[in-house]
């Protein structure tokens, strides 16, 4: 039965352009590798050798940058141990007025008393600026490493300059340990920040980023076993590009350079245009959609790949509407805007409204992967 859901689910006409099937690019030429499944099966293994590599980092150069910029890690105050407070807590963080009127009658406590209590408790479960710093430090190093990696092989590749050469001969087209080699290291990294989501604080974004990185890892994974290899290696050097004044924004802001890190927001908003809605669009959305339909024609699984790619580009547009409104804020009135997502809330906040919502006192946090299109991602 597994056998002929998988041979139903791998179908040669869903996958593969007309008259192509899986047995045709298992046999390779001799010098000639094609992209199998199977090469991805060193993935997990080696995403767990990420996630101890983070943490390392973390340790090791990450800190010891946050101590030398006085980015301490703080002690949060604890809450009051509270058995029936607890319980409500692990299942709901922010209790409504209903559940707040109750709990005073049987706690005997006064409705402002117990909110200072869920907040307390709150902020015990935030990760601290010093985490958040090393965080955002191990991002923008792995951005910005990939992003020089795949540029250098890029740059020397002919559909860097030419987006008609990811289609000719497709789907026969060689593998390059370089295209290899960055398939591998972007899974292995999402991968691994989907494991340290189950381990880490988790945050008010966990379902959000969950499903960010659940579908970057089905993309990457489909257009590598589909030998969209060259054209993949464009989408995610292309998405790394302003990934990386991102997270410098952020080590900026957590640092407290007020003036570096709006003017690097600003640069992240203008690459991020260039980047997602020129670059994007223009050069390889365009080839996905027409110039692979003029050089290999279209196939089942051509709909699917370029419907997830306009999805995409829709999301880029609402993302860069965001992004622009935070960075004229920093351009005119000199201060980005603030993170609703992790940081600290202030006590005013509960007794200046009555829904009890709440709101935070630090900078904010840029991350647009969470905020914006759910870390990153955010990819």
């Amino acid at each position: 039965m597994t056998t002929s859901i998988s041979t139903w689910f791998w179908s040669d006409r869903f996958w593969l352009p007309e008259n192509v099937s899986w047995a045709d690019l298992e046999h390779p030429p001799p010098g000639v590798e094609y992209p199998r499944l199977g090469d991805l099966v060193c993935v997990l293994p080696l995403a767990v050798g990420v996630f101890l590599l983070r943490k390392l980092f973390e340790r090791l150069v990450a800190k010891p940058c946050a101590h030398i910029l006085q980015i301490e890690a703080g002690v949060p105050r604890r809450a009051q141990p509270n058995a029936v407070l607890e319980r409500l807590y692990q299942s709901k963080t922010s209790p409504d007025t209903r559940q707040l009127e109750g709990l005073s009658k049987q706690l005997d406590w006064d409705v402002r008393k117990i909110q200072r209590w869920f907040r307390i408790r709150r902020n015990q479960d935030r990760p601290s600026l010093q985490k958040k710093f090393c965080e955002s430090m191990w991002r923008f190093t792995f951005y910005l490493l990939t992003f020089l990696y795949s540029m250098y092989h890029l740059w020397m590749s002919p559909w860097m300059w030419d987006t008609r050469h990811c289609w000719y001969n497709y789907p026969f087209q060689s593998l390059v340990p370089g295209q290899y080699n960055h398939y591998v290291a972007e899974l292995a990294f999402y991968w691994s920040l989907m494991f340290s989501q189950f381990i880490d604080i988790k945050r008010k974004d966990f379902i959000i980023m969950l499903v960010h990185h659940l579908a970057t890892i089905i993309l990457i994974t489909f257009s590598y076993a589909n030998n969209m290899v060259r054209a993949g290696t464009l989408v995610m050097c292309v998405h790394d590009a302003s990934d990386i004044f991102l997270e410098a924004a952020k080590l900026a802001n957590y640092a407290k350079y007020q003036r570096l890190c709006d003017g690097l927001f600003v640069v992240f908003s203008i690459s991020f245009f260039f980047t997602r809605l020129v670059i994007f669009p223009f050069w390889i959305v365009y080839s996905v959609l027409f110039e692979s339909w003029e050089i290999a024609g279209p196939y089942q699984a051509w709909w699917l790949f370029n419907g997830l790619l306009l999805v995409l580009q829709t999301l880029h547009i609402i993302w860069f509407y965001l992004i622009a409104r935070i960075a004229i804020k920093a351009i005119f009135k000199g201060k980005v805007s603030k993170d609703d997502r992790s940081d600290i809330e202030s006590s005013s906040d509960e007794e200046n409204h009555s829904s009890y919502n709440k709101t935070s006192l630090k900078p904010k946090n840029f991350n647009h992967s969470s905020g914006l299109n759910g870390e990153t991602h955010d990819h």
